[in-house]
């Protein structure tokens, strides 16, 4: 036990040094690791915010649904209860003649020409929030068939539209970061196969007086493994970085009328684990790869 924990000790203790024996091409790994993490983070958040902003232009695609003329105040808000019955409703907003009339007269600059206008002119009505905005045509049948509804408007074609946007941001979203994740591994599994490669001699040197493989191979997983962690890290604090920066600017330049998702909590977390696994599998991976071509025999 105290002989493995020794070589253990060793083996990290020759990765550290290897990293500032070999300073120039550690220096290159971490930058290559950290600027293409960076790339990858960014067009997730990018994806990320725009997933937000289509659930956000969806949840305010409500359905009016128009109560018949002929039924009283406390009838036509009884209508709730089957309202909230069908699938696919999330909650719904009664508003009366008066509140109708006055948020008609609320968007109009002339008042003058309205002075004739009564709420009699205008029905109760629901206005219908929907959990799933890929079901509204559905959602606009069921809610038809409710007895006391006399008719129902939805903006189908934005619905569909909205659909079809959200359905392209996930493939699309899915294909490049498969794209940019593959071509990162790539890169900088290449520059370590390149710092490795101005280390053959010193392979060399190691098998020739007995060192066994796994001897050999141990530093440099410990060395990739804190090259890695470090570029990962990096990219992950660079990112942050630069998201809060963008965000502030942006909600200081458009007064806050335009937000981006918050760098925090779960999303937080979830990108944090995701650097750390990434530049693991690279580090070590990289290394380990780089390292048995000149293991063999």
């Amino acid at each position: 036990m105290k002989l493995s924990r020794n070589r253990t000790g060793y083996y990290i203790k020759e990765g550290f040094s290897s990293i500032f024996t070999h300073s120039l091409m550690s220096f290159a790994s971490v930058c290559i690791i950290a600027a293409f993490l960076v790339i990858l983070g960014s067009f997730i958040m990018l994806a990320a915010n725009i997933t937000a902003l289509i659930g956000n232009l969806e949840s305010e695609n409500i359905i009016l649904v128009f109560v018949d003329e002929t039924l009283r105040l406390d009838q036509a808000r009884a209508l709730s209860v089957p309202l909230m019955g069908v699938e696919n409703v999330a909650s719904v907003n009664f508003v009366t003649r008066e509140e109708a009339m006055e948020a008609f007269l609320g968007t109009r600059y002339d008042m003058a020409l309205y002075d004739e206008i009564a709420a009699e002119w205008f029905r109760h009505r629901f206005e219908v929030f929907i959990e799933d905005v890929a079901y509204i045509a559905y959602t606009q049948r069921e809610l038809s068939q409710i007895i006391g509804i006399e008719r129902v408007n939805a903006h189908l074609g934005v619905a569909e539209m909205l659909v079809s946007v959200r359905g392209f941001v996930r493939i699309a979203s899915v294909i490049i970061t498969a794209v940019l994740f593959a071509i990162s591994l790539f890169i900088m599994s290449n520059t370590i196969k390149l710092a490795t490669f101005e280390r053959r001699e010193e392979i060399a040197i190691m098998r020739i007086v007995g060192a066994t493989n796994a001897f050999i191979r141990w530093p440099f997983i410990y060395e990739g493994f804190i090259l890695g962690t470090i570029g990962s890290m990096s990219a992950f604090a660079a990112l942050w970085g630069l998201y809060s920066l963008v965000s502030d600017r942006i909600i200081s330049f458009e007064g806050g009328l335009i937000s981006l998702i918050p760098f925090s909590g779960n999303l937080f977390l979830q990108m944090l684990i995701g650097f750390a696994l990434i530049g693991f599998c690279v580090g070590v991976g990289g290394s380990g790869v780089a390292i048995n071509k000149y293991l063999k025999v």
